[in-house]
């Protein structure tokens, strides 16, 4: 794009569509969008949750400041993609895990995986999910511990992978039963972790993002269906809907497909590849969930995906007009 200015032209690259939507905007949509889930878990854990909460937000926001201040580069907090990095660290955590772990975690993921590698916009994986890999490596006692208010409570998902689908129930049970119950997973009374316990709240908050254009139903739908064509076929439970609502509600699913994999930044950006990346995402998930030693698998799911992106991009890049077709 040009434009003549006393016989002088200004040059200005690409992209030439511009948004009225910010970063800034952007970010502050999502963690409106978060809001129902963080405070039903903070609700329903109790105040050490939301103290986690607060504590890993603060971690992330200030190690971006930090590291802007003495690397003397412009200070980008006001994007809020620190808050947002923090928040779905947190909501990611146990409700009873230490204060020192939000804080580890924090400092990890806008350190290590954002900032190291150039900043919103470089890095090649979730900062935040990169962060819960890494703690779950590290300190897998701690980040799989989800006992609260004394309540000693093995998570839906170790349930189900122990038990079978037998162990399902329709409606409420009370928690710490070695009982599912259907009603339990849509409300958010079980175990897990702080954001990922109330499968309707979490809807909710898609929705809304989903409203404002934030998102779009590319690698949620794909991701969401392909696990669920994968776990019908591979589950040796068929089309058993109790065990399918099981699955698809008593982990981290809805919490990582509608937020996590979303994300523009280590999500395709070609429209097929974000199909093609949500179908990987879920036959990764169900692989995990299925084959593997460990009742959950989204978060590696997806940092494995992230990845592969630029794979998936090369792959499904569409050719440019005029070329690539065949001669007549």
């Amino acid at each position: 794009m040009s434009t003549e200015t006393n016989g002088i032209f200004k040059v200005s690259s690409n992209p030439h569509i511009r948004s009225k939507d910010t970063t800034s905007k952007i970010m502050q949509y999502v963690v409106i969008a978060l809001l129902p889930t963080t405070v039903w878990g903070a609700v329903y854990f109790g105040f050490h949750a939301l103290l986690l909460v607060l504590t890993t937000v603060a971690a992330t926001v200030f190690t971006e400041f930090i590291y802007e201040k003495c690397m003397k580069m412009k200070i980008t907090i006001e994007d809020c993609s620190a808050v947002v990095t923090g928040l779905l660290l947190a909501l990611n955590l146990p409700p009873n895990a230490p204060l020192w772990i939000g804080v580890l975690g924090g400092v990890f993921a806008i350190l290590v995986v954002k900032m190291l590698f150039g900043g919103l916009g470089q890095n090649f994986m979730n900062p935040a999910l990169g962060a819960r890999c890494f703690l779950l490596i590290s300190f897998t006692s701690i980040m799989t511990n989800f006992e609260y208010d004394t309540v000693s409570s093995a998570t839906p998902l170790a349930l189900l992978k122990a038990n079978g689908a037998d162990i399902i129930s329709g409606g409420f049970v009370e928690p710490g039963s070695d009982t599912i119950g259907l009603l339990n997973l849509l409300v958010g009374k079980h175990g897990g972790t702080i954001g990922e316990v109330s499968t309707i709240l979490i809807l909710v908050g898609a929705a809304f993002l989903l409203w404002k254009k934030v998102i779009d139903l590319r690698v949620p739908a794909s991701y969401i269906l392909s696990f669920l064509i994968f776990i019908v076929i591979f589950s040796g439970n068929g089309f058993n809907i109790n065990y399918i609502v099981a699955q698809l509600a008593g982990g981290g699913l809805m919490l990582g497909a509608f937020f996590m994999a979303t994300d523009y930044v280590t999500r395709p950006i070609t429209k097929n590849g974000q199909i093609v990346f949500g179908i990987f995402l879920g036959i990764m998930t169900g692989i995990f969930r299925l084959f593997g030693p460990s009742s959950e698998g989204v978060s590696y799911a997806i940092i494995i995906g992230n990845i592969l992106v630029p794979l998936i991009e090369r792959v499904t890049q569409p050719k440019p007009f005029g070329k690539g077709g065949e001669r007549s």
